[in-house]
């Protein structure tokens, strides 16, 4: 059951900048770009802009409409709204699959903060252990992947208003600032122009390629942080006076927004560091992309900038934890919001007992690297998340009754069922999104 004293945001800014942040992760910052460049570059910007609004969107503001509708996490949301036990067994899944992405990633997000404390170790003269610190071994690995856990786990204990959304006002907008101070920054160096060509100029010829569309529709889906729970409970803590439609529209374009600005500075980065030397091109002739991209080619570059590199690397590294922890938030989020639902056991605890327990699963992982991580990645993003965003939109478009999310959305916005959105946003739901999101899905499989 829900609690009857639920928190809120306390604005719709507030709101926008937290949901934002959830859907803002390191996917957009290391992933997004280099596809473009790989996928037909402006030509694929534009195809993942449309996906994002044809797809992504939708399912989106479904998500919104049924958290708030119900006040629940999705175990119970689902059950509620008709979905029985079999949607309330998908709930649950969601829950233990953001669970698991939370504990891959907070290993990840560990070593963009090891890489934020690297410059600082240099300035002070700490050579060895500005050195160790960023050794990747499985000792530091483990003491920043707990940093960062500890970073998570004190905002999300702190509450929706209190916590999630007071951090998220503050950092998103540093995340924008520090974006734009690095692109203006990056394209003065040079073969940076290079690499802004690559990215800017469309190769339509690519347009209709498979590869690209999937790639754009996978990338435009799950960097919304569709389909796992995150964006349902954000939208359980929202004001029943809110524009839902606008709010979503407002977290697409803030998603959107960071994915393009990020091709700007890390497109043109790579091609800066491949002027002076930095091997940017893996085996297969395909850019470097993920984490080797991150902790391999530009910290080539920044060490090749002299003393200025220095101050690059700190805010580069600033930026990516600030992103990293926008999404981590949400992830422990959802399943926290669930625990205190389901026991109304205080907040702080259930954060602290639900955190633990997803520590835990990173500490295995951290200490058997070689064999787990790969395992749980691809296990959790490449076959749950396509099954759950399939699922979501099955639900909200053919098992929820029309007239339930209808009038959730008149409560803020009495005139939405004359709106053009309200008049095509079923058949999405029904037909458009279950086709694409499937397409990606069987791509998983290699049908």
């Amino acid at each position: 059951m829900a609690s009857s004293s639920r928190d809120e945001f306390s604005s719709s800014f507030g709101f926008v900048m937290a949901a934002a942040g959830s859907a803002v992760g390191l996917g957009n910052i290391w992933g997004f770009p280099t596809q473009t460049a790989e996928n037909g570059g402006a030509a694929f910007v534009l195809v993942y802009i449309l996906l994002a609004f044809l797809v992504g969107y939708p399912v989106l503001m479904a998500e919104f409409t049924i958290g708030r509708h119900t006040r629940m996490a999705p175990p119970d949301a689902y059950k509620k709204l008709g979905g029985g036990q079999s949607y309330f067994i998908i709930g649950l899944l969601g829950l233990v699959t953001v669970g698991i992405i939370l504990s891959f990633y907070s290993i990840i997000a560990g070593g963009m903060v090891a890489y934020f404390v690297e410059p600082i170790g240099r300035i002070l003269g700490l050579d060895g252990v500005a050195d160790w610190v960023v050794s990747q071994n499985t000792t530091s690995n483990f003491v920043f992947m707990t940093i960062f856990f500890l970073f998570t786990l004190l905002i999300v204990s702190g509450g929706v208003s209190k916590g999630i959304e007071k951090w998220s006002k503050r950092f998103m907008p540093l995340l924008f600032m520090l974006f734009i101070v690095l692109v203006v920054y990056v394209l003065t160096l040079d073969g940076a122009m290079e690499g802004a060509r690559v990215y800017l100029l469309p190769d339509f010829d690519k347009v209709f390629d498979p590869q690209l569309l999937t790639s754009a529709m996978g990338q435009a889906f799950f960097s919304l942080s569709l389909g796992v729970g995150g964006m349902l409970v954000y939208g359980s803590y929202t004001s029943d006076k809110a524009n839902l439609t606008r709010l979503g529209w407002l977290v697409t374009l803030c998603d959107i927004g960071v994915a393009i600005i990020a091709g700007f500075l890390i497109i043109p980065a790579m091609y800066a560091a491949s002027s002076l030397g930095t091997e940017i091109f893996d085996a297969n002739g395909a850019l470097i992309s993920g984490p080797n991209l991150i902790f391999q080619v530009l910290p080539s570059l920044f060490d090749s900038m002299g003393p200025i590199g220095v101050f690059v690397a700190f805010v580069f590294f600033l930026l990516m934890s600030i992103a990293a922890l926008t999404s981590s938030m949400s992830m422990l989020e959802a399943v926290v919001a669930y625990v205190v639902d389901r026991t109304q056991v205080p907040r702080k605890r259930a954060t602290w007992y639900t955190g633990g327990v997803f520590w835990v699963i990173a500490v295995v992982i951290v200490f058997n690297y070689e064999a787990l991580f790969g395992l749980v990645v691809t296990a959790a993003t490449e076959y749950a998340q396509p099954f759950l965003g399939l699922a979501i939109v099955v639900f909200a478009g053919w098992i929820i009754r029309k007239n339930v999310l209808l009038n959730e959305l008149k409560k803020g916005q009495p005139e939405i069922e004359k709106t053009f959105f309200y008049k095509i946003w079923p058949i999405f739901l029904k037909v458009v999104c279950p086709i694409l999101i499937l397409l990606v899905f069987l791509q998983t499989f290699n049908f």
